[in-house]
């Protein structure tokens, strides 16, 4: 009769959890330098890793993005500290943002944070991202807004930080950039290339000065449809976000073969 080793079995699951993780949070980075959504070695992107408590991957504060491989990534605990031995540090301000979020949403395994120069714009203005194209309405009523406190390095700040993205997908954080969370890296990667598509769009309609079209009465349905939810749709379309990773995957591996090191 074999006999299996509990413990042991469960380890070598989360073993080969974490190692697949490293290789996509990775990746992301590697597309995040290549769309040129980066702001030198500041921003944040983590995933939080399978097992007991609340611990995730975050980039060593000091890299660039284009640097970043699958063993450079660091592990943090919710307490700031450092799980990994090594030379680096943590970016405090990414500990606070991600560590708030990663603690208070099940759903978000993963955080991405970005500084962009459109997503900065759309967060200095008063009303927000706008319902001016298809990119735009997968966020339609599904983004949430939370106001500037100055650098993200006071853990009081936390509870208002979750408080304000409640359920929602994205944030814009006023005055500061763009904030999404996924069930995956892949579909935090997603949900931020389309919501900072839609801000560059939105930041280019409004400066050809043209009075602007905001669809009338499919705002909500549109949403929906991205969501998966097509209701009386004659066609549905599930597996899309699903493909659109399979091609970025393979784009890293093209970009920087090196990301899985």
């Amino acid at each position: 009769m074999t006999v299996i080793d509990v413990d042991t079995s469960e380890a070598v699951h989360y073993a080969r959890e974490e190692a697949r993780l490293r290789r996509e949070l990775a990746a992301v980075y590697r597309l995040v330098a290549h769309f040129k959504m980066t702001d030198l070695i500041f921003n944040h992107i983590s995933a939080r890793l399978p097992g007991p408590g609340h611990r995730f991957l975050l980039n060593p504060f000091g890299l660039l993005y284009e640097e970043i491989t699958a063993s450079s990534l660091v592990i943090v605990g919710l307490d700031g500290r450092l799980v990994t031995d090594g030379p680096w540090r943590v970016n405090q301000a990414g500990f606070v943002i991600h560590s708030a979020i990663h603690e208070s949403r099940e759903d978000a395994l993963c955080v991405l944070h970005t500084h962009t120069k459109a997503g900065c714009a759309v967060a200095a203005q008063e009303h927000g991202l706008l319902p001016l194209n298809q990119m735009s309405l997968e966020f339609y009523n599904r983004v949430a807004y939370h106001d500037y406190e100055g650098i993200a390095v006071n853990s009081e700040e936390k509870k208002r930080l979750v408080a304000d993205l409640g359920d929602k997908p994205v944030m814009i954080l006023r005055n500061h950039g763009l904030l999404t969370v996924g069930r995956t890296p892949g579909q935090a990667f997603l949900r931020m290339f389309y919501l900072e598509r839609a801000c560059q769009i939105q930041v280019d309609a409004m400066a050809g000065g043209a009075p602007l079209v905001v669809p009338p009465d499919v705002c909500e349905r549109a949403a929906r449809q991205f969501a998966g939810d097509g209701g009386a749709d004659d066609y549905a379309d599930t597996g899309s976000p699903n493909l659109a990773w399979q091609a970025m995957l393979r784009l890293a591996d093209r970009i920087a073969p090196d990301h899985k090191e």
